[in-house]
């Protein structure tokens, strides 16, 4: 008895905290009714680095459940650079890089730190970077604005990143953040940690970790008086992929970790009678690629005399971008030459030859604006992405990347970073719908705004996925169109050539991959 009225207490006090962050008074009895009136509400499931080919009945069986029930996009893309903050970024704002300006996991701000990346992993970091931009921490509307802004909440539940989870819904409207490392807005923790205890620590598998963030879901998000959207990112399978490989026995059991915690969410919305008043959109930030080399940028542009030191400002490397003091073209220049003959180096990127041109200025690269990632601010002077191929590792998973560090990553062009999968259930979507059409983490948002007949910003470049929808006003979407842009340079002894390939849907772009291949002049 006792038990029961300390958790109605608890709830009634977050029911106050959330009118207080909301800015609504107790004199406004409109709050207690919806903005958004008979409407479903929307959970978003993100399951960190989930390769398509893991969704099976043998280690996902929840997942494939709704996977063969709902509806499955086949063409689904991450958005490139394959990183975690900018997929987080791009799913919360409908955008790209180009539009929200988080450029990669690291970012470079020489006002903040003149001669280093900073990582975004980490809440810090990145308040360090509103403080630096008067709050434009991104560059563009997230989801949980416009939601405020109909007089409606989120809220964000995550056991992965700092960085990852704030990025979901950064302005916190009216809602809140809840990580196992960090609660926003910190009056909030003690309540979440009354109710169902302190984050558990770390460790392999991370059950704990896992039931600790579902179990915050079931409290504060699925329950009467909800937000209209939640969102929950589970940090497995890429946790334990980084650590142990593509496919290895231990990945495999992350996969039925989260797939677990999946199934309680499941029970959870049957048990509370929620079944025909719920969607869940459930998608990942990337897919993964074993890594199968030594090398990396940095070390290599040491080696070559074109960056002094790794603690040096004439050279600074954020991930994949690289940063060149005072735009110098020459040096510009070099570096891409010096990394177009490298095995290990696949698709580079640089500004546009001219306005709107797909090919870069520099010889044999390829635009920004091809690839979605020309902010205007924050976009750096060379982009470069790993090497790929099909090559199969020791537990028979396809896609190899010659760059160095871990056992597995991503980050990359492949095919196998960027094709991941789209599935989603509940009274606004079709039952057992499979599509073709390309989408990609940027068409999220927009398609929820639609949902509830949130007006989409010109910010969201993503488009609203109707062919999904049980929508009477659902437009056409025009033919889907394939396209490749080709450019090619030549080195010492041979010629590197690259390959984008994009897939057009109307004035939607799509990335599919970007391929190098070499060929040998026999000089």
């Amino acid at each position: 008895m006792f038990h029961s009225m300390e958790k109605y207490m608890y709830k009634f006090i977050f029911f106050i905290l959330l009118l207080c962050w909301s800015g609504v008074s107790f004199a406004n009895p409109s709050f207690q009714m919806r903005a958004v009136t008979g409407k479903p509400r929307t959970l978003i499931v993100f399951f960190d680095g989930l390769r398509p080919d893991y969704i099976t009945p043998r280690y996902m069986p929840n997942l494939y459940r709704l996977r063969n029930e709902g509806c499955l996009g086949k063409e689904h893309h991450s958005v490139y650079p394959t990183m975690t903050r900018v997929n987080a970024s791009s799913y919360s704002t409908g955008a790209y890089p180009a539009e929200h300006g988080i450029m990669s996991n690291e970012v470079y701000f020489p006002d903040i730190d003149r001669a280093h990346s900073l990582n975004t992993a980490g809440a810090e970091a990145l308040d360090r970077i509103s403080s630096a931009r008067q709050g434009q921490l991104l560059t563009a509307k997230s989801l949980g604005e416009m939601l405020e802004s109909a007089g409606e909440r989120m809220m964000v539940f995550s056991d992965g990143s700092q960085g990852q989870a704030y990025l979901q819904n950064h302005a916190i409207s009216g809602g809140a953040i809840v990580n196992t490392e960090f609660i926003r807005p910190a009056a909030f923790r003690s309540v979440v940690e009354n109710a169902i205890g302190q984050p558990p620590p770390f460790e392999e598998l991370n059950r704990p970790r896992h039931k600790w963030i579902t179990d915050a879901l079931l409290t504060f998000g699925l329950v009467k008086d909800g937000p209209l959207v939640n969102a929950i990112w589970y940090a497995d399978p890429d946790e334990t992929a980084h650590a142990e490989g593509v496919g290895a026995p231990l990945t495999l059991q992350a996969l039925s970790t989260i797939d677990n915690e999946l199934g309680r969410i499941l029970q959870a919305i049957e048990e509370r009678q929620l079944t025909d008043s719920i969607n869940i959109i459930i998608s990942t930030d990337h897919g993964f690629i074993t890594r199968s080399g030594t090398e990396w940028p940095q070390d290599f542009l040491i080696r070559q005399n074109l960056k002094k030191d790794k603690d040096s400002d004439d050279v600074v490397l954020a991930d994949g971008a690289i940063y060149v003091k005072g735009h110098d073209r020459k040096k510009i220049e070099q570096i891409v030459a010096a990394l177009q003959a490298q095995p290990w180096v696949g698709g580079i990127f640089t500004k546009a030859l001219k306005p709107g041109s797909t090919h870069g200025w520099v010889k044999g690269t390829l635009s920004f604006a091809s690839i979605h990632w020309d902010h205007p601010d924050r976009a750096a002077d060379i982009l470069v992405a790993d090497y790929w191929d099909d090559a199969k590792n020791e537990q028979g998973y396809a896609g190899t990347s010659y760059y160095g560090g871990k056992p597995a990553s991503h980050g990359g062009f492949s095919r196998y970073e960027v094709h991941i999968a789209l599935i989603a259930k509940g009274p606004s979507f079709k039952k057992a719908q499979q599509s073709d059409i390309p989408t990609s983490n940027a068409d999220i948002a927009p398609t929820i705004l639609n949902i509830y007949d949130i007006p989409v910003p010109q910010s969201m470049s993503g488009r609203v996925m109707y062919e999904f929808l049980n929508n009477t006003h659902a437009t056409m979407l025009p033919a889907v169109q394939k396209e490749k842009i080709i450019t090619s340079a030549p080195y010492n002894g041979g010629v590197y050539n690259l390959t984008l390939q994009r897939t057009i849907v109307g004035k939607y772009i799509y990335l599919d991959f970007a391929k190098v291949v070499r060929t040998k002049t026999g000089k």
